[in-house]
């Protein structure tokens, strides 16, 4: 296992043993568990990110920290469109749906405002980062 999977497996162990609170770096930040299927292999995968609302919906954006391609739980959900969320002790599924313009930018740009980091990772690529929402089903 390399660092960054040691990393999000203690974000996820402490995610999962305090009803949703992390600390550190993650403290009073919205955090959610995204329980997607993987697009190649098809295993399940669970990764943590930072997430707000929109009306219904929960938004998470695909920034992998301003790398030059998109977040592997990204294809994912583009491949397996329904997934399972964890927000504080709740657990339901969704349905992933990447935002089309103009709801994007305007969609990252609230994120941006709450959680500054996002601008900065759109500054670090030349890629256009994706918006996904997420929609609880019933």
């Amino acid at each position: 296992m390399n660092d960054f999977n040691d990393w999000n497996k203690m974000i996820i162990e402490e995610f999962r043993a305090n009803d949703g609170k992390v600390g550190g770096q993650f403290a009073g930040m919205s955090l959610l568990l995204l329980n997607s299927t993987g697009a190649k292999s098809g295993l399940p995968r669970t990764n943590p990110m930072a997430y707000m609302t929109d009306g219904d919906c929960l938004v998470v954006i695909a920034s992998k920290a301003g790398a030059p391609s998109n977040p592997d739980w990204y294809y994912n959900l583009i491949a397996n469109p329904e997934a399972g969320v964890e927000v504080g002790a709740e657990q339901f599924q969704v349905r992933a749906t990447a935002a089309e313009e103009p709801e994007r930018t305007q969609l990252f740009e609230r994120m941006a405002t709450k959680n500054p980091g996002f601008a900065e990772y759109q500054q670090q690529t030349t890629r256009v980062i994706p918006v996904v929402i997420l929609t609880r089903l019933p």
